[in-house]
Order: structure tokens, then C-alpha cells, then sequence
């Protein structure tokens, strides 16, 4: 962010827009998060070990020797929600924040979040390989929509990106001038 923009506020219309911008992204990201605990810690291991149920699942890998790590995925898996609300607070009370900048802001926190995922789901899916004998990769469908919502983040930021150059670099294309009226 420019100097500029920390010296001049957004017009109060604009501050509103991305307040509700700001709303949506953090549910977004709260969401994400969400799954993504519920498919490591749930969906995952039945999908790895279907014919046992979900709490005989974590029995064997205990009796393996092994450790999930709950506290470790869900504090990595909080890691997004905490700066989704921190950015929440900062967009309503600082009145710098554009919606194009709010936007760009959690599309990034959800293009990230596949790195949260793996990261907070490697010790559990090898925990799930040592004791059943799998590859410890994701099993379940339901993997598929954290990838895909993060490529799409990627995506819209990568055509945000290009589209705020644009403007950048001709202005008066974009937003022409009103003509005058006689």
C-alpha cells in the first residue's frame, strides 16, 4: 500500500463496500479452514480406512505409536481465520481500505490456505500411512474443493493484478471523463 493511500481515506461509500467485502472474505476463510480441519481430522481417515469407524481410526493409530497432532492442525488451521478477523477489524476502522484492496486481501489468505492445509494435514496423513500401510495423501473427495478454491484465489488474484496495471497505466480508458453537456 502507497503512502498516498494511508494519507487520504476512502470515500465513506467505498469504506462500506469493503466492509461488507471484509465480512464475506473472513466467513470465506473461516469456512475453508473449517473443512480443511474436518477433512484431515474426519473425512480423510474414513476415507483411508473405510471399514473401521471413525473413532477406531485414531484407537489404531494410537496403538500404532502413533500421534495425530490435533492441537498442531487446528492451531496451523487457525492461523487464516485469526488474520481474516485482524483484517476484518483493520478494514472498519481505519477507513484505507478499498473493496478491490479487501478482495485482493482474502483471496490471498485463500490462495495460501492449501499451504496451511498440507502443512497442518502431513503428520496426520502419515500417521494414517504408518498405520494402515497407504501413501498418506489425501483419500478423500472432499480434498478437492480446498485445492480448487485455492487455484481459484490464484486465478482472480492474477486477473485482479492485471486489471489494476491496466487501470494504472490508462486511467481515461477505463473510466472516461464525462462529457460535457451544452
Amino acid at each position: 500500500m502507497d503512502d498516498n493511500a494511508l494519507r487520504h481515506p476512502v470515500r465513506p461509500r467505498l469504506a462500506g463496500r469493503a466492509v461488507i467485502v471484509a465480512v464475506v472474505g473472513t466467513l470465506l476463510v473461516v469456512t475453508y479452514a473449517g473443512l480443511a480441519a474436518l477433512q484431515i481430522l474426519w473425512l480423510n481417515p474414513l476415507a483411508v480406512a473405510a471399514e473401521v469407524g471413525s473413532t477406531d481410526v485414531w484407537a489404531d493409530v494410537a496403538a500404532a505409536g502413533e500421534r495425530i497432532g490435533e492441537p498442531l492442525v487446528l492451531g496451523t488451521l487457525g492461523i487464516g481465520p485469526v488474520i481474516a478477523l485482524v483484517l476484518l477489524v483493520v478494514t472498519v476502522r481505519s477507513r484505507i481500505m478499498t473493496p478491490v484492496r479487501t478482495a485482493m486481501s482474502y483471496l490471498a489468505l485463500l490462495a495460501l490456505g492449501i499451504f496451511g492445509t498440507f502443512f497442518a494435514g502431513f503428520g496426520p496423513g502419515m500417521a494414517l500411512a504408518d498405520t494402515y500401510g497407504t501413501s498418506g495423501g489425501d483419500r478423500s473427495p472432499w480434498a478437492i474443493p480446498l485445492y480448487l478454491v485455492s487455484l481459484a484465489a490464484v486465478a482472480s488474484l492474477t486477473v485482479g493484478g492485471i486489471v489494476l496495471v491496466i487501470r494504472e497505466r490508462h486511467p481515461s480508458s477505463v473510466n472516461p471523463a464525462p462529457s460535457p453537456t451544452a
